[in-house]
Protein backbone atom coordinates (compact mmCIF):
# COMPACT_ATOMS: atom_id res chain seq x y z
CA UNK A 1 0.00 0.00 0.00
CA UNK A 2 1.26 3.49 -0.79
CA UNK A 3 2.17 5.30 2.42
CA UNK A 4 -0.10 8.23 3.22
CA UNK A 5 0.33 11.12 5.55
CA UNK A 6 -2.58 10.01 7.72
CA UNK A 7 -1.12 6.55 8.38
CA UNK A 8 2.64 6.96 7.89
CA UNK A 9 4.73 6.21 11.00
CA UNK A 10 6.77 9.36 10.31
CA UNK A 11 3.81 11.49 11.34
CA UNK A 12 3.20 9.93 14.74
CA UNK A 13 4.66 13.06 16.38
CA UNK A 14 2.00 15.31 14.82
CA UNK A 15 -0.54 15.10 17.71
CA UNK A 16 2.10 16.18 20.24
CA UNK A 17 3.00 19.15 18.05
CA UNK A 18 -0.62 20.28 17.82
CA UNK A 19 -1.10 19.97 21.58
CA UNK A 20 2.10 21.91 22.23
CA UNK A 21 0.80 24.70 20.01
CA UNK A 22 -2.43 24.96 22.02
CA UNK A 23 -0.80 24.54 25.44
CA UNK A 24 1.55 27.45 24.69
CA UNK A 25 -1.21 29.96 23.89
CA UNK A 26 -0.57 31.71 27.24
CA UNK A 27 2.86 32.56 25.77
CA UNK A 28 1.86 33.71 22.24
CA UNK A 29 5.41 34.12 20.95
CA UNK A 30 6.34 30.54 21.79
CA UNK A 31 3.07 29.22 20.37
CA UNK A 32 3.76 31.07 17.12
CA UNK A 33 7.24 29.57 17.04
CA UNK A 34 5.88 26.06 17.50
CA UNK A 35 3.37 26.65 14.71
CA UNK A 36 6.07 27.90 12.31
CA UNK A 37 8.40 25.01 13.17
CA UNK A 38 5.52 22.59 12.65
CA UNK A 39 4.84 24.10 9.23
CA UNK A 40 8.51 23.77 8.28
CA UNK A 41 8.61 20.18 9.56
CA UNK A 42 5.53 19.37 7.49
CA UNK A 43 7.14 20.82 4.35
CA UNK A 44 10.35 18.84 4.92
CA UNK A 45 8.39 15.64 5.57
CA UNK A 46 6.32 16.13 2.43
CA UNK A 47 9.39 16.81 0.30
CA UNK A 48 11.20 13.75 1.62
CA UNK A 49 8.19 11.57 0.93
CA UNK A 50 7.93 13.02 -2.57
CA UNK A 51 11.59 12.33 -3.36
CA UNK A 52 11.07 8.75 -2.22
CA UNK A 53 8.35 8.35 -4.81
CA UNK A 54 5.27 8.38 -2.58
CA UNK A 55 2.74 10.60 -4.30
CA UNK A 56 -0.23 10.03 -2.01
CA UNK A 57 0.81 12.09 1.00
CA UNK A 58 -2.73 12.81 2.20
CA UNK A 59 -5.91 11.01 1.41
CA UNK A 60 -7.39 12.81 -1.59
CA UNK A 61 -10.50 14.19 0.15
CA UNK A 62 -8.51 15.32 3.22
CA UNK A 63 -5.92 17.07 1.09
CA UNK A 64 -8.61 18.78 -0.99
CA UNK A 65 -10.83 19.95 1.86
CA UNK A 66 -7.97 21.18 4.04
CA UNK A 67 -6.49 23.14 1.15
CA UNK A 68 -9.85 24.54 0.08
CA UNK A 69 -10.62 25.78 3.59
CA UNK A 70 -7.21 27.44 3.76
CA UNK A 71 -7.61 29.19 0.41
CA UNK A 72 -11.13 30.32 1.35
CA UNK A 73 -9.44 32.14 4.24
CA UNK A 74 -6.28 33.27 2.46
CA UNK A 75 -7.44 34.32 -1.02
CA UNK A 76 -9.60 37.19 0.33
CA UNK A 77 -6.44 38.57 1.95
CA UNK A 78 -4.61 38.50 -1.37
CA UNK A 79 -7.45 40.10 -3.32
CA UNK A 80 -7.95 42.81 -0.69
CA UNK A 81 -4.26 43.74 -0.73
CA UNK A 82 -4.36 44.91 -4.36
CA UNK A 83 -5.63 48.38 -3.42
CA UNK A 84 -5.65 48.25 0.38
CA UNK A 85 -5.38 51.45 2.40
CA UNK A 86 -2.16 50.07 3.88
CA UNK A 87 -1.00 48.03 0.92
CA UNK A 88 2.39 47.13 2.40
CA UNK A 89 0.89 45.66 5.53
CA UNK A 90 -1.85 43.82 3.61
CA UNK A 91 0.68 42.21 1.26
CA UNK A 92 2.93 41.30 4.18
CA UNK A 93 0.01 39.69 6.05
CA UNK A 94 -0.89 37.68 2.95
CA UNK A 95 2.65 36.37 2.52
CA UNK A 96 3.13 35.58 6.20
CA UNK A 97 -0.17 33.69 6.40
CA UNK A 98 1.03 31.20 3.79
CA UNK A 99 2.68 29.43 6.73
CA UNK A 100 -0.75 28.20 7.78
CA UNK A 101 -1.15 25.85 4.81
CA UNK A 102 1.53 23.26 5.71
CA UNK A 103 0.56 23.60 9.36
CA UNK A 104 -3.03 22.70 8.47
CA UNK A 105 -1.77 19.60 6.68
CA UNK A 106 0.13 18.73 9.86
CA UNK A 107 -3.00 19.22 12.00
CA UNK A 108 -5.05 17.09 9.59
CA UNK A 109 -2.37 14.39 9.82
CA UNK A 110 -2.56 14.47 13.61
CA UNK A 111 -6.15 13.17 13.53
CA UNK A 112 -5.76 10.95 10.48
CA UNK A 113 -6.03 7.67 12.39
CA UNK A 114 -7.62 6.35 15.58
CA UNK A 115 -4.44 6.74 17.63
CA UNK A 116 -3.90 10.31 16.49
CA UNK A 117 -7.51 11.31 17.20
CA UNK A 118 -7.40 9.70 20.63
CA UNK A 119 -4.25 11.61 21.57
CA UNK A 120 -5.23 14.92 19.95
CA UNK A 121 -8.87 15.12 21.02
CA UNK A 122 -8.08 13.65 24.44
CA UNK A 123 -5.19 16.08 24.86
CA UNK A 124 -7.37 19.05 23.93
CA UNK A 125 -9.98 17.90 26.45
CA UNK A 126 -7.26 17.63 29.11
CA UNK A 127 -5.94 21.13 28.35
CA UNK A 128 -9.42 22.63 28.56
CA UNK A 129 -10.06 20.75 31.80
CA UNK A 130 -6.82 21.92 33.41
CA UNK A 131 -7.42 25.53 32.34
CA UNK A 132 -10.95 25.31 33.75
CA UNK A 133 -9.78 24.02 37.13
CA UNK A 134 -7.07 26.68 37.22
CA UNK A 135 -9.65 29.41 36.56
CA UNK A 136 -11.92 28.04 39.29
CA UNK A 137 -9.00 28.24 41.70
CA UNK A 138 -8.49 31.84 40.63
CA UNK A 139 -12.17 32.55 41.29
CA UNK A 140 -11.75 31.22 44.83
CA UNK A 141 -8.27 32.48 45.72
CA UNK A 142 -7.82 35.46 43.43
CA UNK A 143 -4.73 33.99 41.72
CA UNK A 144 -4.34 31.67 38.76
CA UNK A 145 -1.71 29.07 39.75
CA UNK A 146 -0.76 28.43 36.13
CA UNK A 147 -0.37 32.09 35.22
CA UNK A 148 1.52 32.74 38.49
CA UNK A 149 3.94 29.93 37.55
CA UNK A 150 4.43 31.25 34.01
CA UNK A 151 4.95 34.75 35.34
CA UNK A 152 7.56 33.49 37.81
CA UNK A 153 9.43 31.75 35.00
CA UNK A 154 9.27 34.91 32.87
CA UNK A 155 10.62 37.03 35.72
CA UNK A 156 13.44 34.57 36.35
CA UNK A 157 14.47 34.57 32.69
CA UNK A 158 14.07 38.20 31.69
CA UNK A 159 13.41 40.08 34.91
CA UNK A 160 10.14 41.38 33.48
CA UNK A 161 6.59 40.29 34.37
CA UNK A 162 4.22 38.90 31.78
CA UNK A 163 1.80 41.74 32.49
CA UNK A 164 2.22 45.25 33.87
CA UNK A 165 0.87 46.01 37.37
CA UNK A 166 -1.49 48.62 35.91
CA UNK A 167 -3.09 46.03 33.64
CA UNK A 168 -3.41 43.59 36.52
CA UNK A 169 -5.17 46.18 38.67
CA UNK A 170 -7.56 47.11 35.86
CA UNK A 171 -8.88 43.57 35.30
CA UNK A 172 -12.56 43.16 36.15
CA UNK A 173 -13.03 39.56 35.10
CA UNK A 174 -11.55 36.07 35.38
CA UNK A 175 -8.39 35.87 33.28
CA UNK A 176 -7.03 32.41 34.11
CA UNK A 177 -3.91 31.02 32.52
CA UNK A 178 -3.98 33.55 29.68
CA UNK A 179 -3.40 36.36 32.13
CA UNK A 180 -4.79 39.85 32.69
CA UNK A 181 -3.12 41.21 29.54
CA UNK A 182 -4.87 38.66 27.33
CA UNK A 183 -8.53 38.56 28.39
CA UNK A 184 -9.67 35.84 26.00
CA UNK A 185 -10.18 32.99 28.47
CA UNK A 186 -13.98 32.85 28.15
CA UNK A 187 -14.16 32.75 24.38
CA UNK A 188 -11.23 30.31 24.07
CA UNK A 189 -12.75 27.86 26.57
CA UNK A 190 -16.17 28.20 24.94
CA UNK A 191 -14.77 27.38 21.48
CA UNK A 192 -12.71 24.42 22.71
CA UNK A 193 -15.32 23.10 25.19
CA UNK A 194 -16.79 20.50 22.77
CA UNK A 195 -13.62 18.43 23.18
CA UNK A 196 -14.02 18.44 26.98
CA UNK A 197 -17.78 17.80 27.01
CA UNK A 198 -17.75 14.98 24.45
CA UNK A 199 -14.84 13.29 26.24
CA UNK A 200 -16.55 13.59 29.62
CA UNK A 201 -19.90 12.41 28.25
CA UNK A 202 -18.51 9.37 26.49
CA UNK A 203 -16.31 8.31 29.40
CA UNK A 204 -18.50 9.12 32.40
CA UNK A 205 -22.00 9.43 30.95
CA UNK A 206 -24.49 12.16 31.78
CA UNK A 207 -23.01 12.84 35.22
CA UNK A 208 -19.56 13.42 33.78
CA UNK A 209 -20.90 15.68 31.03
CA UNK A 210 -22.97 17.66 33.54
CA UNK A 211 -20.03 18.16 35.92
CA UNK A 212 -17.72 19.26 33.10
CA UNK A 213 -20.42 21.53 31.66
CA UNK A 214 -21.05 23.17 35.02
CA UNK A 215 -17.35 23.77 35.73
CA UNK A 216 -16.63 25.20 32.29
CA UNK A 217 -19.86 27.20 32.35
CA UNK A 218 -18.95 28.93 35.61
CA UNK A 219 -15.58 29.94 34.17
CA UNK A 220 -17.12 31.17 30.91
CA UNK A 221 -19.62 33.29 32.84
CA UNK A 222 -17.02 34.77 35.20
CA UNK A 223 -14.61 35.44 32.33
CA UNK A 224 -17.13 38.06 31.29
CA UNK A 225 -17.20 38.03 27.49
CA UNK A 226 -20.86 37.89 26.46
CA UNK A 227 -19.91 36.50 23.05
CA UNK A 228 -18.57 33.44 24.88
CA UNK A 229 -21.93 33.01 26.64
CA UNK A 230 -23.64 32.58 23.26
CA UNK A 231 -20.87 30.30 22.00
CA UNK A 232 -21.03 28.11 25.09
CA UNK A 233 -24.83 28.00 25.03
CA UNK A 234 -24.67 26.58 21.50
CA UNK A 235 -22.14 23.98 22.62
CA UNK A 236 -24.41 22.87 25.47
CA UNK A 237 -27.44 22.61 23.19
CA UNK A 238 -25.86 20.55 20.46
CA UNK A 239 -23.55 18.37 22.54
CA UNK A 240 -26.16 17.67 25.22
CA UNK A 241 -28.95 16.98 22.74
CA UNK A 242 -26.77 14.64 20.71
CA UNK A 243 -25.48 12.68 23.69
CA UNK A 244 -28.52 12.58 26.01
CA UNK A 245 -31.66 13.94 24.30
CA UNK A 246 -33.92 16.93 24.88
CA UNK A 247 -35.50 15.91 28.20
CA UNK A 248 -32.25 15.89 30.15
CA UNK A 249 -31.08 18.97 28.27
CA UNK A 250 -34.13 20.97 29.40
CA UNK A 251 -33.27 20.08 32.99
CA UNK A 252 -29.69 21.24 32.40
CA UNK A 253 -30.84 24.64 31.15
CA UNK A 254 -33.24 25.02 34.07
CA UNK A 255 -30.32 24.39 36.40
CA UNK A 256 -28.22 26.81 34.33
CA UNK A 257 -30.81 29.57 34.71
CA UNK A 258 -30.70 29.16 38.49
CA UNK A 259 -26.89 29.19 38.44
CA UNK A 260 -26.91 32.36 36.30
CA UNK A 261 -29.20 34.07 38.79
CA UNK A 262 -26.87 33.10 41.65
CA UNK A 263 -23.83 34.39 39.73
CA UNK A 264 -25.61 37.62 38.87
CA UNK A 265 -26.37 38.12 42.55
CA UNK A 266 -22.90 37.23 43.82
CA UNK A 267 -20.63 38.56 41.04
CA UNK A 268 -20.64 42.31 40.27
CA UNK A 269 -18.94 41.64 36.92
CA UNK A 270 -21.63 39.20 35.74
CA UNK A 271 -24.38 41.49 37.05
CA UNK A 272 -22.88 44.48 35.21
CA UNK A 273 -22.80 42.63 31.91
CA UNK A 274 -26.37 41.42 32.29
CA UNK A 275 -27.53 44.96 33.07
CA UNK A 276 -25.69 46.33 30.04
CA UNK A 277 -27.27 43.67 27.85
CA UNK A 278 -30.76 44.67 28.99
CA UNK A 279 -30.00 48.23 27.90
CA UNK A 280 -30.38 47.04 24.32
CA UNK A 281 -34.13 47.21 24.98
CA UNK A 282 -33.96 50.73 26.34
CA UNK A 283 -35.64 53.47 24.35
CA UNK A 284 -33.11 56.18 25.04
CA UNK A 285 -30.61 57.01 22.33
CA UNK A 286 -27.41 55.01 22.53
CA UNK A 287 -28.89 52.17 24.59
CA UNK A 288 -27.95 49.48 22.10
CA UNK A 289 -24.44 50.85 21.65
CA UNK A 290 -23.92 51.01 25.42
CA UNK A 291 -25.18 47.45 25.81
CA UNK A 292 -22.76 46.30 23.13
CA UNK A 293 -19.77 48.14 24.63
CA UNK A 294 -19.51 50.51 21.69
CA UNK A 295 -19.87 47.87 19.00
CA UNK A 296 -22.88 49.66 17.47
CA UNK A 297 -20.51 52.50 16.60
CA UNK A 298 -17.97 50.04 15.21
CA UNK A 299 -20.57 48.27 13.10
CA UNK A 300 -21.77 51.58 11.66
CA UNK A 301 -18.20 52.32 10.64
CA UNK A 302 -17.89 48.84 9.10
CA UNK A 303 -21.05 49.45 7.05
CA UNK A 304 -19.50 52.70 5.81
CA UNK A 305 -16.38 50.80 4.68
CA UNK A 306 -18.53 48.27 2.86
CA UNK A 307 -20.35 51.07 1.00
CA UNK A 308 -17.12 52.79 0.00
CA UNK A 309 -15.09 49.64 -0.79
CA UNK A 310 -17.66 46.98 -1.75
CA UNK A 311 -15.53 44.90 -4.14
CA UNK A 312 -12.47 43.91 -2.13
CA UNK A 313 -12.68 45.98 1.05
CA UNK A 314 -10.15 48.20 2.78
CA UNK A 315 -7.59 45.41 3.13
CA UNK A 316 -7.09 42.64 5.65
CA UNK A 317 -6.23 44.19 9.03
CA UNK A 318 -6.87 47.63 7.53
CA UNK A 319 -9.91 48.38 9.68
CA UNK A 320 -7.98 50.63 12.07
CA UNK A 321 -6.74 52.82 9.20
CA UNK A 322 -10.22 53.20 7.71
CA UNK A 323 -12.05 53.70 11.00
CA UNK A 324 -11.36 57.44 11.58
CA UNK A 325 -12.84 58.32 8.18
CA UNK A 326 -15.97 56.22 8.78
CA UNK A 327 -16.43 56.86 12.50
CA UNK A 328 -20.05 58.08 12.90
CA UNK A 329 -19.17 59.86 16.18
CA UNK A 330 -15.78 61.32 15.38
CA UNK A 331 -14.46 63.41 18.23
CA UNK A 332 -16.39 61.57 20.95
CA UNK A 333 -14.51 59.30 23.35
CA UNK A 334 -15.43 55.70 22.46
CA UNK A 335 -16.67 53.14 24.97
CA UNK A 336 -13.47 51.10 24.61
CA UNK A 337 -11.18 54.01 25.56
CA UNK A 338 -8.80 55.85 23.27
CA UNK A 339 -7.74 55.11 19.71
CA UNK A 340 -9.55 53.65 16.69
CA UNK A 341 -11.38 50.33 16.64
CA UNK A 342 -9.04 47.58 15.49
CA UNK A 343 -11.55 45.27 13.81
CA UNK A 344 -15.28 44.89 13.18
CA UNK A 345 -16.01 42.49 16.11
CA UNK A 346 -18.37 40.49 13.86
CA UNK A 347 -17.32 37.90 11.29
CA UNK A 348 -19.57 38.96 8.39
CA UNK A 349 -18.80 42.65 8.84
CA UNK A 350 -15.10 41.91 9.21
CA UNK A 351 -15.03 39.95 5.96
CA UNK A 352 -17.12 42.52 4.07
CA UNK A 353 -15.30 45.60 5.36
CA UNK A 354 -11.77 44.22 5.01
CA UNK A 355 -12.09 41.92 1.97
CA UNK A 356 -15.35 43.00 0.30
CA UNK A 357 -17.97 40.89 -1.42
CA UNK A 358 -15.24 38.90 -3.18
CA UNK A 359 -13.97 37.84 0.22
CA UNK A 360 -17.45 36.97 1.45
CA UNK A 361 -18.10 34.79 -1.61
CA UNK A 362 -14.82 32.95 -1.06
CA UNK A 363 -15.64 32.34 2.62
CA UNK A 364 -19.10 31.08 1.66
CA UNK A 365 -17.54 28.77 -0.93
CA UNK A 366 -15.33 27.28 1.78
CA UNK A 367 -18.32 26.85 4.10
CA UNK A 368 -20.26 25.15 1.29
CA UNK A 369 -17.43 22.69 0.70
CA UNK A 370 -17.23 21.91 4.43
CA UNK A 371 -21.00 21.29 4.53
CA UNK A 372 -20.82 19.19 1.35
CA UNK A 373 -18.16 16.96 2.95
CA UNK A 374 -20.29 16.54 6.08
CA UNK A 375 -23.46 15.82 4.14
CA UNK A 376 -21.95 13.00 2.11
CA UNK A 377 -19.83 11.46 4.88
CA UNK A 378 -20.99 8.21 6.46
CA UNK A 379 -22.26 8.00 10.02
CA UNK A 380 -18.97 6.74 11.48
CA UNK A 381 -17.03 9.59 9.89
CA UNK A 382 -19.47 12.16 11.24
CA UNK A 383 -19.31 10.70 14.72
CA UNK A 384 -15.53 10.84 14.98
CA UNK A 385 -15.47 14.43 13.61
CA UNK A 386 -18.34 15.74 15.75
CA UNK A 387 -16.28 17.53 18.47
CA UNK A 388 -14.17 19.36 15.88
CA UNK A 389 -17.23 20.15 13.76
CA UNK A 390 -19.10 21.65 16.70
CA UNK A 391 -16.06 23.65 17.84
CA UNK A 392 -15.61 25.09 14.35
CA UNK A 393 -19.29 25.91 13.87
CA UNK A 394 -19.75 27.74 17.17
CA UNK A 395 -16.52 29.68 16.59
CA UNK A 396 -17.72 31.08 13.25
CA UNK A 397 -21.41 31.31 14.23
CA UNK A 398 -22.46 34.48 12.39
CA UNK A 399 -25.08 35.76 14.87
CA UNK A 400 -22.55 36.68 17.54
CA UNK A 401 -19.65 39.03 18.16
CA UNK A 402 -16.13 37.80 17.45
CA UNK A 403 -12.44 38.38 17.79
CA UNK A 404 -10.50 39.30 14.62
CA UNK A 405 -10.33 36.31 12.28
CA UNK A 406 -7.39 37.82 10.41
CA UNK A 407 -5.37 38.24 13.60
CA UNK A 408 -2.58 35.78 14.36
CA UNK A 409 -4.21 34.31 17.47
CA UNK A 410 -7.84 33.92 16.44
CA UNK A 411 -7.04 33.16 12.81
CA UNK A 412 -4.67 30.40 13.91
CA UNK A 413 -7.26 28.94 16.29
CA UNK A 414 -9.98 28.96 13.63
CA UNK A 415 -7.80 27.38 10.95
CA UNK A 416 -6.62 24.72 13.41
CA UNK A 417 -10.26 23.78 14.10
CA UNK A 418 -10.93 23.66 10.35
CA UNK A 419 -8.03 21.25 9.86
CA UNK A 420 -9.13 19.08 12.80
CA UNK A 421 -12.57 18.90 11.23
CA UNK A 422 -11.31 18.01 7.75
CA UNK A 423 -8.72 15.54 9.00
CA UNK A 424 -11.07 13.65 11.32
CA UNK A 425 -14.06 13.63 8.96
CA UNK A 426 -12.18 12.39 5.90
CA UNK A 427 -9.52 10.22 7.55
CA UNK A 428 -9.07 6.84 5.94
CA UNK A 429 -6.65 5.33 8.40
CA UNK A 430 -9.43 3.28 10.08
CA UNK A 431 -10.81 1.83 6.87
Amino acid sequence: MTPTLDNAPGWRWAPAWVLAFVALWPAPGYAEGVMVLGALAAIVRLLLARFRGTAALLSGPTWALTSVLFFAYWMPEVVSSLDALDQGRALRESLVDLRYLPFLWLVAAAVGDARGRRITFGGLAAIVGVWTLDALLQAVSGTSPLFWSLDAVKRAISGEPMCTPAAVDAVDRLSGVLGPCNLKLGIVLASLSPFLLYAAGRRFGFAGWLLAAAAAGIVVMLAGARASWITYGLVLVFSGWRLFGWKKLIGVFAFGAIALAVLAFSSPQVRDRIERTTQALAEEDGGVDTALSGRGRIWSAAACMVREHPINGVGARGFREAFPHCDPRAGQTPAWGVGPALHAHQIVLEILSETGFIGLLLWLAGAAMAWHAWRYADAASRERARPAMLALCVTVFPFNTHLAFYSTFWGGLTLMLAALYAGSLLARGDR
